[in-house]
This record gives structure tokens, C-alpha cells and sequence, in this order.
């Protein structure tokens, strides 16, 4: 193992990456925790829902003539995918319409750029696009389907815009892809991590040379709640006492959230890594694990899909449970969830754990954005070294006492599967 460019292999690096949550468009803050950023939603429970700047940007995201129709979804990955684009260089996430005369940037996208303004974006090797999501289009799904209860029909869009593959699509169409391919991914919570994973794969193969990958999800919405209620781990607290508490035992503090994390992504060669002058964040490694287990909701307490997952990525990585600084935990809220996830971690890293982060308290669990976020959390710890302290009883860590380098991250979904990653700072 080694941290010299010079001697590395070739590396996927994180060129810009972008974000939508209960923090807004930006970053979790430094210093003392703020109020909480929790709402309560018409049903009564506490959610994560984006606050309103954001909600702002959404509604005028949604005047594009194009966009009018599109579920909450699609909006949320196309809001991050903007940022990262626009932070990695590739454009300033203005779409190029080749259908207007003279083509350009589209006259009447009425969106205000999210970040500065830069020439549009004009691919000069080929982009593809890979995007998680647990549930997908899920608003204009249950939309549709009232109106067929009541009425008996439903709107000729009513198939193209609800299916899975129209996330990444239409993040392909608003950053001017032509060529390329656009994937859309669902397996649970770990859906961002498939994204990612496939990504990294086709940049290795040399099937792409850049990729926007990442996930999102609208699930606030009231059937998909009194699903997650059903399943009797909803927390009890109100949304001004922190309701989502990783970490911190009984009862359960599961909270739902939106969001969206999108990241751009390139393959370097050993050379192309050891001319850069910046630090780089590099995703080191992506690996899975699944349990074979009769609970589809549930998990074995050894946390067996957790224990693959990072192993894998770990192996990729060519590190050792010993080279991690920091663990970005899945970790919901949920006490059966929460304790195996940390079994498969003493199973790997043995009794003394690494510091164990968290953005759920500030996020909510947020399905298939969720790892994305998690992992966008991780990569502002390496850059800032600093992270806010939870202000509840919790096994998370506060501080630290040596510089973090490498961070593993981890998601897990229903369905027995797990998914983790490791990224670096070089």
C-alpha cells in the first residue's frame, strides 16, 4: 500500500459532486449544532423535508417547460447533478437544446444557474449517467393512480414519467449528453452505492471517461410514510427534538428524508494522477454483500451483508481494516439495524471501533439518496476535518485525535443487501 501518485495504479476520482437536503444546497455546517432541521408533516410524524430556499429552486426548477411534469424526484438529482457538474469543470448545467435554432443554451429554461456561471456544456468524450433511487418516481406514481381510482384513466405520460429509467434520463437530458449511456438503479437504500459501483466499473473497462452517479429520492409523501410507520419503526419524537438519533439505542428513531447527491466522476492514470497539483478524492473501492435470510425487512444480527460489503471494498481499495481513519455509518435509528451494522464492524476492525460519523440526524434516512448523501458527508470530512457533534447521547464520535485520511461509508437496504465504499483524500 502506498500514498505516492507516483507508484499508484490507475484511480476514479471525484471531480465535483452536488447535494439537496434538509441542509439545503450546502454542506453540513461547522460549530455548535443549529435548531433542528425537522418539520412535521400533515400526517403528524417528523420528517426531513427540504427547507425554503430550496423548496424554492424546486418550484422555479419546475417552470421548464419541459420539467412541468416530472416527479419530485427527478428535480431533486437534477438540482445535484448541476452543482457537480458544475464544480468539476464540465459546464455550468445549463442544457445545450440542439432543437433550438442556432443552438445554445435553451432560451426558455427560466432556471437560474445553482452555482456560477461557466460556458455550457459541451462534452468532448463521451458522459454517462447512473442514478439510484429506491422508489423513484414516487409522487407522480401515487398521483396517477388516484386519479385511475377515481376516473378509470390516466394520462398518456402516465407510464414514461413514472418509470425508473426516466431519473437518469432526464439528468443525461439537462446536462446535454449525446452519446452515452443513462442507467437508473433500484435496490433499496444501497441504490446510490449500485450507481457508483457501475459507474467506477465502466470508467475502469474504459467504457466512459466521465460519469455523473449518484441517487435520489421524494418519498414525503402520506402512502409511502404510512408504509415506514407500518413497519412500527417510526421515531416518537417531534421534529424540534432531534427525532432521528443514530446510535442511541431504544426506542427507534427511524425519520424519513428527500435529498439527492450526484457526483462527478473520472479515471486517471497513474501519470494523470501524479501531474495533478490539488488533492483528489479518490473512490478507492465499491463493494456488496447479501444475506440470504427469510426477513425482507430485516437482518442478521452479525450483520453478515455488511461484513462482505466492506471486506470487498476494502480489497479493492488494497487497504486493510487498519488503514481507515472513519466509519460513515448507515445506521437509521433503528435498534436491531444499528446494533448489527456495528457487530459487522467489530467483526472486521475487532473490539476498539474507528470514530463512527453520521449525517442521519441531520438528513433523515432518505432510501435510495441515502449512501450518497452518507458518502458526500464523508468526502466534506476529508476535506474540512471537521463534522458537528450530535447533540444526543449517541456512540458517534465528537473529535478525533489524527488526521483523517480514508473513510469507509456504508448503506444497507431491504432486501438483505449492503453496500459499502471507500474514499480517500491523495
Amino acid at each position: 500500500m502506498t500514498n505516492s501518485r507516483t507508484e499508484a495504479e490507475a484511480i476514479t476520482v471525484i471531480r465535483g459532486r452536488g447535494r439537496v437536503s434538509a441542509l439545503g444546497l450546502a454542506l453540513p455546517p461547522s460549530g455548535v449544532a443549529p435548531s433542528s432541521p425537522f418539520t412535521t408533516h400533515p400526517t403528524g410524524v417528523p420528517v426531513a423535508a427540504l427547507p425554503a430556499p430550496a423548496e424554492a429552486a424546486v418550484t422555479e426548477l419546475r417552470r421548464h417547460p419541459s420539467y412541468r411534469q416530472l416527479d419530485r424526484t427527478v428535480l431533486l438529482a437534477l438540482m445535484a447533478a448541476r452543482q457537480a457538474t458544475a464544480q468539476a469543470g464540465w459546464g455550468n448545467g445549463e442544457m445545450v437544446d440542439s432543437r433550438v435554432e442556432g443552438a445554445g443554451p435553451s432560451h426558455h429554461h427560466s432556471t437560474p444557474p445553482l452555482h456560477p456561471t461557466t460556458p455550457p456544456l459541451h462534452q468532448s468524450s463521451p458522459l454517462a449517467v447512473s442514478i439510484g433511487s429506491s422508489r423513484g418516481a414516487t409522487g407522480r406514481l401515487e398521483e396517477f393512480h388516484a386519479g385511475f381510482l377515481a376516473e378509470g384513466s390516466v394520462p398518456v405520460a402516465a407510464s414514461p414519467l413514472t418509470t425508473l429509467g426516466n431519473v437518469a434520463s432526464w439528468v443525461a437530458y439537462d446536462a446535454g449528453q449525446h452519446g452515452g449511456a443513462a442507467l437508473s438503479h433500484s435496490s433499496t437504500c444501497s441504490s446510490a452505492f449500485q450507481a457508483l459501483g457501475n459507474a467506477r466499473a465502466w470508467l475502469k473497462a474504459g467504457m466512459a471517461t466521465r460519469f455523473l452517479a449518484g441517487g435520489t429520492e421524494a418519498p414525503l409523501t402520506d402512502f409511502t410514510l404510512a408504509q415506514m410507520r407500518a413497519i412500527g419503526i417510526y421515531s416518537p419524537l417531534a421534529a424540534a427534538d432531534w427525532p432521528c438519533r443514530p446510535g442511541a439505542g431504544r426506542p427507534s428513531t427511524f425519520v424519513l428524508g428527500e435529498g439527492a447527491a450526484v457526483f462527478s466522476l473520472e479515471h486517471l492514470s497513474a501519470a494523470q494522477a501524479a501531474a495533478e497539483t490539488s488533492p483528489l478524492l479518490v473512490l478507492a473501492g465499491v463493494g456488496f454483500g447479501f444475506e440470504a435470510i427469510g426477513s425482507k425487512t430485516g437482518l442478521s444480527p452479525e450483520g453478515q451483508h455488511f461484513q462482505q460489503a466492506i471486506r470487498e471494498a476494502l480489497a479493492q481499495a488494497n487497504l486493510t481494516s487498519a488503514d481507515i481513519d472513519a466509519v460513515v455509518l448507515h445506521s437509521p435509528g433503528t435498534p436491531a439495524g444499528d446494533a448489527a451494522e456495528r457487530a459487522a464492524l467489530r467483526a472486521i476492525f475487532g473490539p476498539t471501533l474507528p470514530p463512527l460519523l453520521s449525517n442521519k440526524w441531520l438528513v433523515g434516512h432518505t432510501l435510495g439518496a441515502s449512501a450518497a448523501l452518507s458518502l458526500d458527508f464523508a468526502c466534506h470530512v476529508l476535506e474540512s476535518q471537521q463534522w458537528l457533534p450530535a447533540p444526543f447521547t449517541t456512540d458517534l464520535a465528537s473529535i478525533v485525535d489524527k488526521p483523517i485520511r480514508r473513510i469507509l461509508v456504508n448503506a444497507a437496504g431491504f432486501g438483505g443487501n449492503a453496500a459499502s465504499v471507500v474514499v480517500s483524500q491523495q
